[in-house]
């Protein structure tokens, strides 16, 4: 039986394309209509903030210089062990898409540029990296967990992000949506209410673990204006909601979430009007100019 290894190369690529789409329906969040899986794009998405740095061999880098081709930005670090495991699916990625497509390395949290320049020698990496300075983590909402991947088109504008490990197959069916190349996927959109970047948080309707179930939409409404006016004492100098949207395990913005509800609810039940009690109706009084009368309906004498 012969090899992959050994079949003509492009036979091999439309093999591997075939089963990247095989992986992609198998994995992906599938529409129960279509039976097609789904991919998600913000509507009206918003630039994705520039910066200009130096890679690790002092090679300008910046989004301005890849505008036009979908860009992946990759905030990792070299002690991640998912961000490791991601590294051989985007050299893949960037070598099969390196015409249209641009990834690009931030480092997190790691202060020796030789520790990094080792392990991108040692991976292969095929992209450039540079370390990330906090003014272009707080651009980009502070990354609060590794990986996280922004996903930008060819304008320039940020229309997805994804934290964690993700299947290598869902980037390459957004890349190759974001190329208009054919793929075996439903695209949907959606608005921005603070999933990719915080400042949107105002136009969140539900936070993670902030039941506002029982308000009616005006006391809804309330409470959300309050969520974000009000900063979290965590530190973090979030709103509430912002806290709840970047660190859903926070204690603290979530109790004063929890407050707000239950002092606008209480609030909401006090202005109610209450229901006035019926009074008796009186009885009508005897006509003064009628004799009363007696049990069988005769005038008394």
């Amino acid at each position: 039986m012969p090899r992959i290894s050994s079949w003509p190369k492009p036979l091999c690529f439309t093999l591997l394309s075939c089963f990247l789409a095989a992986l992609a329906i198998s994995l992906f969040p599938l529409d129960s209509a279509a039976q097609l899986p789904v991919i998600r794009f913000v509507r009206d998405p918003d630039p994705a903030p520039d910066f200009k740095v130096k890679d690790l061999y002092g090679k300008d880098l910046s989004l301005e210089s890849s505008k036009g081709k979908v860009i992946l930005l990759n905030f990792w670090a070299t002690w991640c062990g998912p961000c490791r495991m991601e590294i051989p699916s985007l050299i893949q990625l960037q070598d099969r898409y390196k015409d249209r497509l641009q990834i690009i390395g931030m480092d997190v949290d790691d202060d020796d540029e030789n520790v990094v320049r080792e392990v991108v020698k040692a991976e292969g990496i095929n992209y450039p990296v540079a370390l990330t300075s906090m003014e272009v983590r707080l651009a980009y909402g502070g990354i609060g967990a590794l990986p996280t991947v922004f996903v930008i088109n060819p304008e320039g504008r940020v229309v997805q992000k994804h934290v964690g490990l993700f299947n290598p197959a869902l980037y390459e069916t957004e890349v190759r949506a974001l190329l208009d190349l054919p793929i075996a996927a439903k695209i949907e959109t959606f608005n921005d209410t603070g999933e990719i970047f915080l400042k949107h948080a105002d136009r969140a309707t539900m936070l993670p673990g902030v039941d506002t179930s029982g308000l009616t939409p005006e006391q809804r409404a309330a409470a959300i204006h309050k969520f974000n006016a009000e900063t979290c004492d965590c530190g973090c100098k979030f709103t509430i909601a912002q806290c709840r949207i970047y660190d859903p395990a926070c204690k603290l913005s979530m109790d004063r979430a929890a407050a707000i509800v239950k002092k606008v609810s209480a609030a909401g039940d006090k202005a109610k009007p209450e229901t006035p009690s019926e009074s008796p109706v009186p009885a009508p009084a005897p006509d003064a100019g009628a004799a009363p009368k007696g049990p069988a309906g005769t005038p008394q004498p």
